[in-house]
């Protein structure tokens, strides 16, 4: 992995308006105080706990480079479409601009279950989720896309995981119907592939805004701290064997940070897929036949379009 140095090498964020899913814990509280540092108008970030954002905006008010900075809590479930769609409307109606996109949130190899609108629930959570909020946010990207010297960006956080797919999106099984250990993480890995695919077909249908997929790392967050001893015997096996370090939560968020503020947009590939930091993996991606494959990624779209009108 690249050095990266975030206070060095993210440039004046003066004037942006960013959103940060996730914020209140992990990699994605990480990614909201190196924000803050770089003095951007507004950075809005998601989450369920009240509790949480209360402590993360009085660390962001304690440093002295967020003096003027506007920070708002945007309270969201994002396993419930209906919540989603609600705060997506209320946050969209109050926007005049919006630069920066980070969808950070996420759950991984939980408990087999299905979300309050019957899904999956890593579909529900790492993709649909995502995609409602984006619906409704996608006006004020492109207006803001179309202002003078503007930079927008989408950055959709997925996994290497994604290569673990079970062939493809398997949506007769999107209803639920992966249980025990091999199907939490076949689960996971499937909702890892659909931010993959929905990125590059973002990128495809807006090709005013910057959008990416990208690979944090393996990061000591609570994700990993959360699951069961067997789960942690995998993943800590899995990246001895293949010389994967272990992030910390500050380390976790640079990758993040470089595609949504520090990596140069002429430098950069739409739509497509990278490691830490900023090693563009189109390689690995064009290995996969069903991920490089263009009709898989509009066959995702239709279907989720297809879900979101429901609510």
């Amino acid at each position: 992995m690249t050095g990266f140095n975030p206070d060095t090498e993210i440039p004046s964020l003066q004037g942006k308006v960013i959103l940060v899913t996730g914020g209140t814990a992990g990699i994605g509280r990480t990614t909201v105080l190196n924000l803050a540092k770089h003095q951007p108008a507004h950075i809005y970030f998601t989450g369920r706990s009240a509790e949480s954002a209360a402590s993360l905006v009085a660390e962001v008010r304690a440093l002295d480079a967020a003096a003027a900075l506007q920070i708002t809590f945007v309270q969201m479930d994002l396993a419930s479409l209906a919540a989603c769609k609600q705060a997506a409307s209320a946050l969209a109606s109050s926007l005049t601009r919006l630069d920066v996109v980070i969808c950070n949130a996420g759950i991984m190899a939980v408990t087999p279950g299905v979300s309050v609108d019957g899904y999956e629930i890593h579909m529900a959570t790492n993709h649909l989720g995502h995609a409602m909020l984006l619906r409704h946010l996608l006006p004020v990207l492109e207006a803001t896309a179309a202002l003078p010297e503007t930079d927008v960006r989408i950055v959709v956080l997925s996994s290497t995981a994604w290569r673990q797919h079970p062939g493809a999106i398997a949506y007769p099984r999107l209803g639920g119907g992966y249980n025990g250990f091999v199907g939490r993480w076949q689960a996971y890995a499937q909702s890892k592939f659909a931010n993959l695919l929905y990125a590059a077909e973002l990128a495809r249908r807006h090709p005013a805004i910057l959008t990416v997929s990208l690979q944090p790392g393996v990061v000591k967050t609570s994700l990993i701290s959360g699951l069961g001893f067997w789960d942690r015997a995998m993943i800590a096996t899995s990246t001895a064997l293949l010389c994967i370090p272990n992030l910390t939560p500050e380390e976790g968020c640079h990758n993040s940070l470089w595609a949504a503020v520090a990596g140069k947009r002429a430098e950069m590939v739409n739509g497509t897929f990278y490691m830490p930091v900023g090693q563009l993996a189109s390689d690995l991606v064009a290995k996969d036949k069903l991920a490089s494959d263009p009709a898989q990624a509009a066959r995702l779209w239709e279907w989720t379009e297809e879900a979101l009108d429901k609510i």
